[in-house]
């Protein structure tokens, strides 16, 4: 077996060529039999392997720098680089991360967890070798779905201007998560159907060659014949147009044929862009077939493809995707805007009721943003459906053009709080404190389904600005639903249980958490008194000018930063009003960010645990008994 003979790229230099398509299915095999058990990105990886061998064999890592778009298509590379033996723990609390992570390993060069970042990085390293004198590669592996983020355009621009010695790869499978949109998708689908391009071209400057140069007025003539000739027969010349040297389209699973493009673009002085096809999904059935759902696949059975998903209640999103077809049926302005995730924002259901109401505009968070605004002002009901960990992207957006200028936007922010096995880059922990400093925005989180589902008409009645409701990745808890929705009123708290101890303001999941907490605390003689904020901007203010006169022990819960928290716009209101003296502490996510694992490991690790909200009052309560026995001796 030749993958047990690799713990390092060194070792991949001493098979020969031939040996490594018998390498790549000896790759293909562990990942498909690995992820079966622990699920993972399955079909991006099996669509690389080729790619990455040919990488590793024809350069030097980590003295090349190999900087991964995105960076879950990168398990191969693990493979390569020694972390084959901890692909148990991929994904895992305290194990293998699912994404390139610096501190894993010195080949990991460049972490992301976001699409369209690799050009800027590599440009950045190029820049850094030169003004340092080293003559090292600098390779970028972007996908042509991350191609489409503006940001990968902003750095196509410089590099090809600035003339660094570089490779980029496009890996060009025809999907990002979802189906690619737009016109690069299109003109990338052109060059995909000729693969004889380069010998046309060579063909067309050879016929050129032989054009007699008579007089200044015939040479700009056969100029411009030149130029017509070459826009019609190079579908690479929007890359050539910007500076690079165009190369493919290759056949990214052709080792042999790969190690020839890179050879032939070490040749190259200045920026080269290789064109590589691959299937998304490569040599598993079940992924080639469907890989927006093997993208990122759960445990599965590797006969028959079936996934090992335990049955229980829908999702947030699910009911956020139902909820929003029988909205989109009661007003025709409703048109919801993804920035490629139909699926994962549970839009897909919605597309095929009003697909004249259903926009993809790629990945493209900032367009999709500032589109939004301009259709509210145009009197229609956008529902920007976006991760929270993606919205980030879109901040300046939200800021400048709809919270601004109070645009009618109605924000779902899907996958709030933790996230679990995809880690820190994707935790969406950080937008309650972006959020709710900007003027005009209101901001909502349910503490259930049937919550969520009247909030959604509170956002579609609301006509005064931007509003956004942000719900977890979970399962929802299964409450009843109501069948009427009706509005909630704006900046309106609920108490959820009564009672004479402790205060917990709760927001989202943690309501439920501190009703466990409750029941509890219940057989200890302590009564607590539930709120749940379900407005985090504006406050309720009235409801907390009535809590400070019982002067006890008050919690603020939440699944997010506490850094410019719901908590923290608590300290700051009770500071306005000259309010002293309250006991308020918060439990939310530290300062650092929290790395992959369960939802409950990552709970369990910052402390938002029913255990530890009972252990903080009983030890509050076993505090103040001390001090009133001491100043009572």
């Amino acid at each position: 077996m030749l993958l047990s003979q690799i713990n390092d790229p060194s070792d991949l230099k001493k098979l020969t060529v031939d040996e490594l398509p018998i390498l790549a299915e000896e790759v293909r095999q562990f990942l498909i039999e690995k992820l079966s058990v622990t699920g993972g990105h399955l079909a991006s990886n099996l669509g690389v392997v080729e790619l990455t061998i040919a990488l590793h064999y024809c350069y030097n890592s980590p003295r090349d720098k190999f900087i991964f778009d995105v960076g879950h298509q990168a398990y191969v590379h693990k493979i390569l680089t020694g972390r084959m033996d901890r692909f148990d723990s991929l994904r895992q609390h305290n194990g293998l991360c699912g994404f390139v992570k610096r501190c894993e390993s010195e080949h990991d060069v460049w972490e992301a967890g976001h699409s369209s970042t690799s050009l800027s990085a590599a440009m950045g390293m190029a820049l850094a070798r030169d003004l340092k004198g080293e003559d090292n590669q600098v390779v970028a592996i972007i996908g042509d779905g991350a191609l489409t983020g503006g940001m990968a355009f902003e750095a196509l621009n410089h590099i090809g201007h600035e003339q660094k010695n570089m490779m980029v790869i496009l890996n060009d499978n025809e999907m990002s998560i979802a189906p690619n949109v737009g016109a690069v998708h299109n003109y990338l689908t052109k060059i995909r159907s000729d693969r004889n391009y380069l010998r046309a071209k060579d063909e067309v400057e050879q016929l050129l060659k032989k054009i007699p140069a008579i007089g200044g007025k015939l040479a700009k003539t056969a100029e411009r014949v030149k130029d017509s000739l070459k826009y019609m027969m190079v579908p690479g010349i929007l890359f050539e147009e910007l500076g690079f040297k165009y190369l493919g389209p290759v056949d990214g699973h052709d080792v042999e044929g790969l190690i020839e493009a890179f050879t032939q673009a070490n040749n190259v002085k200045g920026p080269v862009l290789v064109h590589v096809l691959t299937t998304k999904g490569k040599g598993y059935t079940p992924a080639e077939k469907d890989s927006i759902k093997w993208h990122g696949i759960s445990p599965y059975k590797i006969e028959s493809g079936q996934v090992l998903k335990a049955v229980g209640n829908p999702t947030y999103t699910d009911v956020f995707g139902q909820t929003l077809i029988e909205l989109g049926e009661e007003d025709k302005r409703i048109v919801a805007v993804t920035p490629a995730m139909p699926s994962g924002s549970g839009l897909i259901k919605f597309s095929k009721h009003f697909p004249d109401r259903m926009i993809d505009v790629g990945i493209a968070e900032q367009h999709a943003a500032t589109m939004c605004a301009a259709l509210a002002m145009e009197g229609l009901k956008p529902v920007f459906a976006v991760y929270s960990t993606f919205m980030q992207r879109s901040y300046d957006q939200i800021v400048h053009d709809i919270c601004r200028q109070n645009a009618n936007v109605m924000i779902a922010i899907d996958r709030a709080g933790f996230v679990g096995a995809d880690g820190e880059t994707h935790q969406g922990v950080f937008d309650i404190a972006f959020l709710r400093h900007i003027p005009n925005i209101v901001v909502m989180m349910p503490k259930d389904e049937n919550e969520l589902r009247h909030m959604m008409k509170t956002a579609l009645e609301y006509n005064d600005g931007p509003i956004a409701y942000r719900y977890p990745r979970s399962s929802v808890p299964g409450v009843q639903l109501d069948e009427v929705l009706a509005p909630i009123p704006i900046g309106t708290w609920e108490t959820v249980r009564e009672g004479e101890g402790p205060i917990v303001i709760a927001v989202g999941p943690m309501v439920q958490v501190a009703e466990e907490a409750a029941t509890t605390l219940k057989r200890d003689g302590i009564y607590l008194n539930i709120i749940n904020a379900r407005f985090i901007k504006p406050l309720d203010e009235k409801m907390l000018l009535q809590l400070a006169k019982y002067n006890r022990q008050m919690i603020v819960m939440e699944e997010a930063s506490v850094a410019g928290s719901l908590g923290s716009a608590i300290l700051e209101f009770y500071a306005e009003q000259g309010i002293a003296g309250l006991d308020i502490s918060l439990m939310g996510i530290p300062d650092r960010f929290i790395e992959h694992g369960s939802v409950k490991d990552q709970l369990r690790e910052v402390g938002l645990t029913a255990d530890k909200l009972v252990e903080n009052i009983r030890g509050f309560r076993a505090a103040q008994k001390f001090a009133y026995t001491q100043k009572n001796q």
